[in-house]
């Protein structure tokens, strides 16, 4: 039987139309799908942007299903792939009425490891009341988990210590060697996936999968015809996580605490291991206090000359040279000490690769949390994965997202990527923006280098939240910010003002849409994959343009590498990645056709310098004002 076209079943009197309740034909969407559609058939990469409200997923989704090719399609967060896979995909396998098997696969400390949470059980139970309450209710869910996707556990938070505990890395995984291996929740889930016509992953796991060869993408790529990266403005920036090489403080502590754990089980008899991981344990945490209490980012050679750094560093060497020399002597005795015998070598020769190599290619740097850190070597060109993938086959690759281009264009997409020989396309919202929303740039403030900016622009930004009655998402650059406004707004406005990192991302959204009058304040995570449609959302201001910081090392070293060509790194780097990010986070504003609301944009670089005319083009086509009087008369009319 042969099919209609992408387009035709998208079509007003097409079989979505027909079958599922409110749908909404899009000229942009058909246009989109037939373009996809053609690629699938002669292979190759599209890089496509599609605006707010064209419908990309459905754009993607018909002409993948119709094709009949196994697919691989990838998306930036496990918000829109459960979506995909839970919501999108059941209704348009339903409404083309298509035979698919579709499975979806997380990175492997997404799911339950038996080994692990039988064997940490006992040390779970040593740290305290909330972690055995924890345990307890992972102990409940595991005896009817269809899926071991701890996912499904909504009562434990995220960031719960107990997750470790119970899960697998790459590096503490017993692979063959497992006793539970005949019932391991991660190989269910490769052979699901591997049985599948199309498998939902994430960015994560592909980078994860394609650098280790391992997590089981090694084996789906190869069969896979068709590669869709949705959310595709997210890949540069996760490839920078996966691409090189990395060390972090909590491996150190991991395989202390694991080797203790497996001493005790099988028992090796060699004389000062376990000291020797106390003493591991103790040189990691060392190394972090080194580097000072903040939280920080910045490149390794800034810190080498420092004296204390470099004691810690040589310290930490040395223990883990003399620990992995004990491990070597008893991994023979069973599988758990082998295994941590192989992380320890991994990891000592990862640690000094990373401090003793130096490259103009790559970028090494290191970052630093409450407990931990990381030490990282990252090549500046990132892009070379996707040259050699994409030129290896005739496979289709779709690379989609709201925010790929800079007023049309993608070179800076395509360079960063290796995918300058793609072709790219371009569909524009279909929301009436000149209608819809007002652009709201005020008068008076000063440029946000300008000591008390923050205080200023919250000034201004009391009478229009008085104007939307609340109503409002007000973004920030840093946190700092964002505890300034807090502290100001708390006293000054009569509406709900919900603060990132007082509640989960997804709770201080179901708040807001429940307060209807709230002011919410958040920053980067905020910007971008926040859907909020309805008047519940009626303004989004932001506090000033969102340059990257500067010394940020990987941003440093490819913009000295830009100036070594000769090039300017300011209007060719800072300012287009820049200006993508602003249009994420004007792209909050308008979710639907019915929505209207106004963007406040507080930086007044936006009219002073040259470069604001880059920023304002990458916007979409809204009315603009400087005048608060014209916004109190926008939600008046």
């Amino acid at each position: 039987m042969v099919l209609p076209g992408a387009s035709e079943q998208l079509a007003v009197d097409g079989v979505l139309a027909k079958r599922i309740r409110l749908f909404e034909t899009r000229p942009s969407q058909q246009e989109m799908a037939a373009e996809i559609e053609a690629v699938i058939d002669r292979g190759g990469a599209l890089i496509a942007e599609s605006g707010t409200g064209t419908g990309k997923t459905f754009a993607y989704l018909v002409p993948v299903i119709q094709s009949g090719r196994r697919a691989i399609l990838s998306t930036a967060t496990k918000t829109l792939q459960d979506q995909l896979f839970d919501r999108d995909l059941p209704l348009v396998r339903e409404a083309l009425d298509l035979p698919l098997q579709v499975a979806r696969l997380k990175g492997r400390s997404n799911y339950l490891c038996l080994y692990r949470y039988k064997t940490n059980g006992m040390e779970v139970f040593k740290m305290g009341a909330a972690m055995r309450s924890d345990f307890d209710q992972i102990r409940q869910w595991s005896a009817f988990t269809p899926s071991g996707d701890i996912g499904e556990v909504d009562d434990i938070a995220e960031d719960s210590r107990v997750w470790p505990m119970v899960t697998s890395t790459l590096d503490n995984c017993l692979g063959g060697k497992c006793p539970d291996v005949e019932k391991c929740w991660v190989i269910q889930a490769r052979k699901e996936a591997l049985n599948a016509d199309l498998v939902i992953i994430n960015h994560h796991l592909f980078f994860a999968d394609l650098n280790l060869k391992e997590e089981g993408f090694g084996q789906l790529l190869p069969g896979a015809e068709v590669v869709v990266f949705d959310e595709a403005h997210r890949l540069p920036g996760i490839a920078q996580d996966f691409v090189g090489e990395g060390v972090t403080g909590y491996q150190f502590y991991e395989l202390a605490k694991d080797l203790r754990v497996e001493e005790r089980r099988e028992k090796s008899g060699v004389e000062g291991l376990i000291g020797a991981a106390d003493k591991l344990e103790k040189a990691a945490a060392d190394l972090r206090l080194s580097l000072g209490r903040e939280s920080r980012r910045g490149a390794l050679a800034d810190i080498e000359g420092d004296q204390e750094f470099q004691k810690t560093v040589n310290r930490l060497s040395e223990a883990l040279i003399h620990f992995t020399g004990l491990l070597e002597a008893a991994a023979p005795v069973g599988d758990g000490l082998e295994r941590c015998y192989q992380r320890a070598h991994s990891l000592r020769e990862r640690f000094h690769l990373i401090l003793d190599r130096d490259s103009i290619e790559s970028v090494r740097w290191f970052e630093t949390t409450p407990r931990s850190f990381s030490l990282r070597m990252t090549p500046l060109d990132i892009g070379t994965t996707y040259r050699k993938l994409i030129a290896s086959d005739d496979r289709a690759w779709l690379f989609t997202s709201a925010t790929l281009s800079i007023n049309g264009d993608f070179s800076l997409y395509q360079e960063r990527m290796g995918l300058e020989e793609a072709m790219t396309a371009l569909w524009q919202s279909p929301f009436d923006y000149q209608s819809q929303a007002l652009l709201y740039l005020p008068e008076g403030l000063p440029e946000p280098r300008i000591s008390g900016y923050t205080e200023l622009a919250i000034e201004a930004i009391i009478p229009v939240l008085k104007a939307t009655a609340g109503r409002a998402f007000i973004l920030f650059t840093s946190y700092r910010a964002l505890d300034i406004a807090h502290e100001v707004l708390e006293g000054e406005i009569d509406h709900p003002l919900l603060v990132q990192g007082s509640a989960p991302r997804g709770e201080l959204l179901e708040q807001f849409r429940k307060a209807g009058d709230a002011v919410l304040l958040g920053t980067s995570s905020f910007w971008e994959g926040v859907d909020v449609r309805g008047e519940a959302l009626s303004c989004v201001v932001i506090d000033k343009l969102p340059f990257a910081v500067p010394d940020e090392p990987v941003l440093r070293g490819r913009m000295a590498a830009l100036e070594a060509e000769g090039r300017n790194p300011f209007f060719e780097l800072q300012v287009p990645e820049a200006a993508i990010t602003l249009k994420q986070g004007a792209g909050r504003l308008i979710r639907d056709a019915t929505d209207r609301g106004v963007l406040m944009i507080c930086d007044p670089r936006l009219v002073t310098k040259g470069y604001g005319k880059t920023f304002l083009d990458s916007l979409p086509p809204m009315k603009r004002t400087r005048s608060l009087e014209e916004v109190e008369a926008f939600f008046v009319s």
